[in-house]
This record gives C-alpha cells, sequence and structure tokens, in this order.
C-alpha cells in the first residue's frame, strides 16, 4: 500500500539533493573541522558556504546565523541570551498558542519569579494585537511569537510587530521553524532579532537548525566549551547536518514559488472538497492568512485518535495537531485558545502538504475521508444526539 503522507508540518522528506551532498562527509570528508589539519580544518570552508546558503535564504547576513541542533534549542538560546543579556528585567510576552518549545519553557521561567504574559488570540487564531503592545513596559525583557502555528497555520504579521516592539527598545524573537521555506523571509526589512529554525521542515536533515542573531545583538552563550560557532555554542560541528541544512534552504529558495501556488492550490482544492462532503465541519483559522501548506479540518462528534488510525489504514499520514503533543486525550491548546467548540477540537485533523505532495494524493485523500467519518458518527452517541436535536 502506498503511503500518502500530508504530516508535514511534523517533519518532511529529506530531499534526495540534500543526502547527495551530505554523504560525503560521512564517509570521505569526516573529519571534526576545528582540527589543525587541513583534513579537518578543510570543512571550514563547508562550513562557511552552507552558513551563507541560510543566510540567504531569510535576507541575512552569514556571520549572522548560529547553528544549532534544531528549532527547539535554537529556542531556549534565543531566550536564554536575552534574559541573560538583561538581568535586570523580568517581563516576557509570548502567545496563547505557541509551540510547546516556547510555552513549557516560559512556563518554567514564569515558576522561576519571571512575569510572563501570554497574549489572547482571537477566533481564527489571529493574534490581539492591542493587547500584546499594551502588555509591553520597561521591564519586558523580550518578546517571543511564532511567526506562523504549527497547527492551523496562521500567520502572525511579523515584520509590522517585530518593527514596533523594536522601536520601543525590547528584544523580538520569532520561532519560524513553521515558516521557513514556505514564505518568503527577510530579516534585513523587519525589526526581528532573533530567529529560529530548523532543517527537518524544509527536507533537510532532522538534528540541525539555526539561531539567526541580528548584528549587534547582545548575546551570552547557553553551551559553553570550546571555541565552535564563534565561541556561541560549544561543541564539535556536525558538519553533515550544516552542509545538508545548507543545501535545503537553497532548494527551498527555488521552491517557494511553487509552495506559495501549485501547493497552496492543491490545500485549496482539499479544504475545499472535505468541506463540502463531510458535514458539520469546519476551518480552523480558516478565514485568516495561512502558510499555504497547511488546512486544519474540525470533524464534529468524532475523535481524532479513531481518525487517524482509520487514515493510517488506507496509508494517510496526517496528525491530529502538534507531533509533541500526540497521544494527549486533551484537545490542543492552540484550539482551546481559539474557542473551538469541545466537540470540534477532538476531532480536528491537520493536513500539511509539501512540495512533494501531488493532486493524485489530494484526491485520494478527498475519496477517503467521508466515509471514514461517516463509519465513526454512525458509532457516536453523541452525533445521533445533535443530528437528533437539529431534525427538532
Amino acid at each position: 500500500m502506498k503511503t500518502i503522507y500530508v504530516d508535514n508540518n511534523a517533519t518532511t522528506k529529506v530531499a534526495p539533493e540534500v543526502v547527495e551532498a551530505m554523504l560525503p562527509y560521512f564517509t570521505e570528508r569526516y573529519g571534526n573541522a576545528s582540527s589543525m589539519h587541513s583534513f579537518g580544518g578543510g570543512l571550514v570552508v563547508d562550513i562557511r558556504r552552507a552558513r551563507t546558503q541560510v543566510a540567504d535564504l531569510i535576507g541575512a547576513r552569514p556571520e549572522e546565523i548560529l547553528f544549532t541542533s534544531g528549532g527547539t534549542e535554537s529556542d531556549a538560546t534565543a531566550i536564554h541570551a536575552a534574559l541573560q543579556s538583561n538581568p535586570d528585567k523580568r517581563h516576557i510576552v509570548t502567545s496563547r498558542v505557541e509551540h510547546p518549545a516556547i510555552k513549557t519553557l516560559f512556563e518554567r521561567y514564569q515558576k522561576n519569579g519571571y512575569r510572563v504574559t501570554f497574549v489572547p488570540v482571537d477566533g481564527e487564531g489571529r493574534l490581539e494585537q492591542t493587547a500584546l503592545l499594551e502588555s509591553l513596559s520597561d521591564d519586558t525583557a523580550i518578546v517571543s511569537l511564532m511567526w506562523a502555528n504549527n497547527e492551523t497555520g496562521v500567520i502572525n504579521p511579523i515584520d509590522d510587530l517585530s518593527r514596533e516592539v523594536r522601536a520601543r527598545g525590547i528584544l523580538f524573537h520569532t520561532d519560524a521553524v513553521q515558516t521557513v521555506g514556505k514564505i518568503p523571509i527577510d530579516v534585513s526589512q523587519n525589526g526581528v532579532d532573533l530567529l529560529s529554525m530548523s532543517a527537518h521542515k524544509f527536507h533537510g536533515p532532522k538534528g540541525i537548525g539555526a539561531l539567526y542573531i541580528r548584528k549587534g545583538t547582545k548575546f551570552k552563550p547557553m553551551v559553553v566549551g570550546g571555541h565552535q560557532e564563534g565561541g556561541r555554542r560549544a561543541g564539535t560541528e556536525n558538519v553533515p547536518g550544516i552542509v545538508g541544512m545548507g543545501r535545503a534552504c537553497a532548494l527551498a529558495g527555488e521552491n517557494l514559488e511553487d509552495v506559495g501556488t501549485r501547493v497552496r492550490q492543491l490545500r485549496d482544492t482539499l479544504e475545499q472538497a472535505l468541506l463540502q462532503a463531510v458535514p458539520r465541519s469546519m476551518a480552523n483559522g480558516g478565514q485568516a492568512e495561512r502558510l499555504p501548506n497547511t488546512t486544519s479540518i474540525a470533524f464534529e462528534y468524532v475523535e481524532g485518535e479513531a481518525i487517524l488510525l482509520l487514515m493510517n489504514e488506507y496509508g494517510i499520514c496526517a496528525s491530529s495537531g502538534s507531533a509533541c503533543t500526540s497521544g494527549s486525550l486533551e484537545p490542543s491548546h492552540v484550539l482551546r485558545a481559539m474557542g473551538v467548540p469541545f466537540t470540534a477540537a477532538h476531532g480536528s485533523i491537520r493536513y500539511s502538504l509539501s512540495h512533494y505532495t501531488t493532486r493524485e494524493e489530494v484526491d485520494y485523500i478527498v475519496d477517503k475521508m467521508p466515509p471514514i467519518i461517516e463509519r465513526l458518527r454512525s458509532m457516536s452517541p453523541f452525533w445521533k444526539q445533535a443530528t437528533e436535536a437539529a431534525m427538532h
């Protein structure tokens, strides 16, 4: 049975070109880039090229790119640096719909005496911008907002917000893990001071990410030891991963137009077809600006886990929310923050497409989903009650 993979916000297929670029660094060019001899030390040139490729994708300078192990480390490093560089400031601002990498981190800081403002969102997942700006004070050390939500794809107006925040002398960090490679980004044109990204979200390898640090931003490293990464992150460089991330960034730049047009059209086709074919369904955040590859559809009166199990029988891979929260019986904190009804939040499925998604795959999903939902609803007493109530 063929696998239909539409869970690309969880992770992506590593592009064949990326695999090809990485292989020599496992078998032939396996030296340590910190070595004095040319076999290892010569790899500095390859790291420098990859750093430039990453920088080019987001409009940064190569020296503003710090390689990390992924998005979670990039987030933690950014927040650590901001708070350590501003020890007298004890206030943090974020949103109620952040990824657990930020949400859990800030809850820990809150327990350690920091004051954290979790800015609400509206029913479409759009940030309450007035509430955010009104929460800022002289005690605010950093504002951290995701560029786009991993579950709904809803995009925050980071360009505008970052300029307003930075004008007040406050550091601005964005978790752009879901955004990089899907929409154009140019940090030279906004007020973002720190930006997190992860290669495996745009057809690069797992275990490698980057943090953009605007030139002039105060920075104190979280991982100390050796001199690697200009003293900003100790530890032997993951040369295969770095090279792979660089190649993936170059490919992502080439494919931005395809994602923004063809993939967006496929997403719209999938969304509209399912909403028409399945009664009592809705697109979470469907009226907001969203990533071109993402749709979150709520099917009322069914359980997301049960839907995924039946989809899996047909080889369809999707998600009921964030991969980091799978296994939880509670509706996602994102959908709760949006006020999605409990009967719908439990049955929400995220479909996230990629550059490799085809129309045939979308048509296959559209064909299989309605009978799956109908089958599950036929076993649901809540669905029976709802339909009987509607008839009366």
